[in-house]
């Protein structure tokens, strides 16, 4: 057995371990050609990110938020044709836990969409705990959901990374007290995050792999 160089591992789903950016964009615009009869722009999209899908929907959508909800649910499912895990993700997993790794992820997200796309991407039984968007009071940038990972692990900062590939997962690692390794393999703030956490910065999973090795 190999030593690593940390016990948990927290990984962002979302640009991280899964390229289901694109998924997301088609399934917002999805409901907003159904029920507002336009389609926004990725940026625009981005710029509503930070609550969880279901918050955002219920402030755009008003009275149809609840069949507006229902509709983004069935199509992000139904398409996830479109989405798949990072190369190399599958098989970094495999490594973390074959050497005795714990593996956890905090997202954004909310909890419904997060174990969608983990169980149609076939990696839910390899993350041990997941705390979403739902599962806070604070989201990121807030460290809460760090926080409540490392109390459920029982495992010190000093012990763990977080991965991610935003400034928000930077930020939340800092308060956290936790290392950050920022990975830009589907990152949309590549110039920022550069400049926030140069030092740690991967373009594939094979380059975070030895970076953990002890």
């Amino acid at each position: 057995m190999i030593q690593l160089k940390y016990s948990l591992y927290i990984f962002d789903i979302d640009g991280t371990l899964t390229s289901t950016n694109q998924l997301i964009y088609d399934s917002f615009n999805h409901i907003n050609e159904k029920y507002l009869g336009k389609t926004l722009s990725a940026e625009e999209i981005i710029s509503l990110f930070g609550p969880t899908e279901e918050e955002i929907i219920v402030e755009l959508f008003g009275d149809n938020a609840d069949s507006a909800i229902s509709d983004y649910f069935i199509y992000y499912k139904d398409n996830h044709d479109i989405a798949s895990l990072h190369e190399g993700i599958d098989e970094l997993l495999d490594y973390i836990i074959k050497n005795g790794g714990r593996v956890a992820a905090f997202t954004g997200k909310g909890r419904r969409s997060a174990e969608i796309t983990l169980r149609e991407l076939g990696i839910f039984e390899k993350v041990e705990f997941l705390v979403s968007g739902d599962d806070v009071a604070k989201k990121k940038p807030s460290g809460e959901g760090i926080f409540k990972i490392l109390d459920h692990f029982k495992i010190p900062p000093i012990k763990t990374l977080m991965i991610g590939d935003s400034i928000s997962d930077i930020k939340a690692a800092r308060e956290a007290g936790v290392d950050i390794a920022s990975v830009i393999w589907d990152c949309y703030s590549v110039d920022i995050v550069t400049q926030m956490n140069g030092k740690n910065l991967f373009t594939t999973a094979k380059e975070l792999q030895s970076f953990i090795e002890k």
